[in-house]
């Protein structure tokens, strides 16, 4: 038996999987609320905060699954990517952590009309800079807000390490020193995933000193045991081993799909990803390429948008209700938008929407639209499926640009809540790319992911691939 975990954004979630039936024995979700938001633009994380609620997310689930806690055999961690965390030698925060979601870096500097990314991007050498980085550093990256809060002598005193958030909770686990497996040094903006190493001279260009970022380790090899204290507190045995962490993205996809060179993911949750996994680095202007365990890479077209978007609307028509009529927000309001959504015709009538409400990652400045509106389609459902259509359509462009790289894939498969948890969209995914869309039976994909990489990393299977196609299965399959 083997726990994941997953620090996500909005949630911490954790798995027992019992690797012989291929079951989860317990799952769990609760929410992250070591969330802070000081000023517009600012998101923040108190990690102090998160450590307490990673222990009571472990104690929680080691006691729902009413096991022996001895016959756990390790314990993997996944989380969100981007965002910069601050230890100090001793593995303890020297302050807040500093999200995927923060904007600081699209300020304009001041005296100038240019922005810190912008000025970030001329700094490195132009865009061309990050081509062997698979992605073009956007705001929340750990690179962009560490230049950020360099440009601006908010730089925390020394020496600490800047690493991920599912970095600094494998530390404080164990109390190991950080290190970085590259899916989550990758989505830096400052790494070298062809050479897998940071980009020594880059870090030197844009003034950040190499003392500030961790080694590279390997996901779910062993970083260290478990300490006595969390041991004591949640039931767990001392010195259990707990690996390396990886990138929530990739551990969705491990969680998700059973045969990974043929398939192509939807994972939809506060944002919303498309993935193919490759053989080969490929650069494509638009797209990410992310490292992948096993030395492979995951093509990725990563929106802004996902169930936070849909989220907007629904805090719209709250207002509205609240400021208009005085009325008292219905608590199923969600499940109201999404039925009025479904009982609209498919095309919505006309109305079409683009979801890019902040930014995408290629124009953070571009925004969010609705187009052909009409006396017709000027209703709650049609602006509710017009936005759950105008998200499948940014799916489904990501996908056209993928395609020349990685052929037809199948099957389609489709992950994360914002697919589970709302069947009418995907009815409308499986419908854009023309092709059934398979829902994995194990739920929390990421966690499973995390459980399962920790598993190969005990060496209870020799690769990734052996244990997705004896572990995974479909559960459900729509269109």
């Amino acid at each position: 038996m083997y726990i994941g975990l997953d620090i996500g954004t909005t949630t911490l979630s954790a798995v027992v999987l019992d690797t012989d039936s291929g079951t989860l024995l317990a799952h769990q979700t609760t929410p992250n609320r070591a969330g802070m938001f000081p000023s517009p633009g600012r998101t923040e994380l108190d990690v102090e905060k998160l450590q307490q609620f990673t222990i009571d997310c472990l104690a929680t689930i080691v006691a729902d699954a009413r096991i022996d806690p001895a016959k756990v055999r390790g314990i993997g961690v996944t989380g969100q990517q981007h965002g910069v965390a601050f230890l100090d030698a001793t593995g303890a925060p020297v302050r807040p952590a500093i999200t995927w979601q923060d904007l600081r870096a699209q300020e304009k500097i001041p005296g100038s009309h240019e922005s810190y990314l912008q000025r970030l991007i001329a700094q490195a050498g132009g865009v061309e800079a990050f081509r062997r980085m698979g992605c073009v550093p956007a705001a929340g990256f750990l690179g962009t807000t560490l230049f950020w809060l360099h440009q601006n002598d908010q730089m925390p005193s020394l020496p600490f390490t800047a690493c991920f958030v599912p970095d600094a909770v494998v530390t404080f686990l164990t109390g190991a020193p950080p290190s970085s497996d590259p899916t989550l040094a990758g989505s830096a903006g400052l790494f070298d995933i062809v050479a897998n190493q940071w980009d020594w001279a880059l870090l030197d260009r844009l003034g950040l000193p190499a003392a500030l970022f961790p080694p590279v380790g390997v996901a779910g090899e062993q970083a260290g045991g478990l300490r006595p204290a969390i041991a004591a507190q949640t039931g767990l045995p001392a010195g259990l081993p707990v690996g390396v962490a990886l990138g929530d993205n990739q551990a969705s996809f491990i969680g998700s799909v059973r045969e990974p060179a043929r398939s192509l993911l939807l994972n939809v949750g506060t944002g919303g990803q498309i993935s193919a996994r490759t053989d080969e680095f490929h650069f494509i202007p638009g797209l990410e390429n992310r490292p992948f365990p096993g030395g492979h890479y995951l093509l990725i077209g990563g929106g802004l948008f996902g169930g936070r978007s849909y989220a907007y609307l629904l805090n719209f028509f709250r207002q509205a209700g609240e400021q208009l009529f005085n009325g008292i927000s219905a608590d199923d309001l969600y499940d109201r938008m999404t039925n009025l959504a479904a009982h609209t015709a498919a095309g919505s009538d006309g109305l079409r929407c683009q979801p890019f409400f902040t930014g995408s990652r290629v124009d953070p400045n571009l925004r969010a639209s609705f187009t052909g509106l009409s006396p017709d389609n000027f209703t709650p459902g049609h602006f509710a499926r017009a936005l759950l259509e105008g998200m499948a359509e940014g799916f489904y462009r990501f996908g056209e640009q993928m395609a020349p790289f990685i052929g037809q894939r199948s099957p389609l498969v489709g992950a994360g809540n914002g697919v589970r948890r709302n069947r009418l969209l995907a009815e409308i995914l499986a419908d854009r790319f023309a092709m059934p869309l398979h829902i994995p039976a194990l739920a929390e994909e990421a966690a499973v992911g995390a459980a399962i990489v920790a598993a190969v990393g005990q060496r209870e299977f020799d690769t990734l691939d052996a244990a997705t196609a004896r572990l995974l299965n479909y559960a459900e399959i729509v269109g």
